[in-house]
């Protein structure tokens, strides 16, 4: 399994970073996790095939996280000419706002014919099911969007990756990092707290807790990457890849 930063960023592009969009490469396929506003950018800057993308996980409905999805579908449609089948998972509401995205963004598109099959599936917080090839399990979050954020935790090929998705501290998180390959967790702040968001001093009071074999920071903001070369953390970039 090979895990690619195609995108590290917050909403506002902190450092020139685009917007939260990671590629897992496996065995029997590609799958994202979060696709953001900048997300098809990213990922044909790096030569990562949308086509061949079978499943995109969703934490939460703002735009620096899902935000990019009319962009991929129309893409797949018109440009990729795509056939094989595409499924979405992402919280519960994740159909009716993705229904409202493409008629705002590219009005009539949603009584298109994509030209491929859209599953969308929406995933209760707490729960663990499969997914074509994914195990995910789910935890809710601290993090208002309008509908239900959660952390994932995500096994194929015999490896974990988790994710915390946007939020403030939780003691989920504990469960959703225990013992995973990878935990990609995200750090806006580094010693200013801000409400529904993880910061730098929090995680390293927490650092104990997380018992994952590695731990990535992201979606940080210009505060935080100011203070890189103090972080007790691996940080992500665009275009970071890991090896699992």
């Amino acid at each position: 399994m090979k895990l690619t930063f195609a995108g590290s960023g917050d909403a506002f592009g902190s450092g020139g970073r685009f917007n939260t969009c990671f590629h897992v490469a496996h065995s029997g396929g590609a799958f994202l996790i979060d696709c953001g506003a900048s997300s098809l950018i990213a990922l044909k800057r790096l030569g990562l095939d949308p086509a061949a993308i079978d499943t995109i996980f969703i934490t939460h409905l703002h735009g620096d996280h899902f935000g990019g999805l009319p962009f991929f579908l129309i893409d797949g449609r018109l440009v990729g000419k795509r056939t094989a089948s595409l499924t979405i998972a992402g919280p519960q509401g994740t159909t009716e706002r993705l229904d409202r995205a493409m008629e705002v963004m590219f009005p009539g598109s949603g009584k298109s014919k994509l030209g491929f099959d859209l599953t969308v599936v929406e995933l209760p917080a707490g729960e663990t099911r499969e997914v074509g090839l994914v195990a995910v399990a789910t935890a809710g979050m601290r993090h208002p969007s309008g509908a239900p954020s959660l952390a994932l935790r995500l096994t194929c090929d015999r490896r974990t990756v988790a994710y915390s998705g946007d939020t403030e501290w939780v003691e989920d998180l504990v469960a959703i990092a225990a013992g995973a390959d990878l935990f990609i967790c995200e750090c806006y702040q580094y010693d200013h707290p801000v409400r529904y968001h993880l910061d730098h001093a929090t995680l390293t009071r927490r650092r104990s807790d997380i018992t994952a074999r590695r731990m990535v920071l992201t979606h940080m903001s210009d505060a935080m990457l100011a203070k890189l070369d103090s972080a007790a953390f691996e940080t992500a970039f665009d275009g970071m890849e890991i090896d699992l």
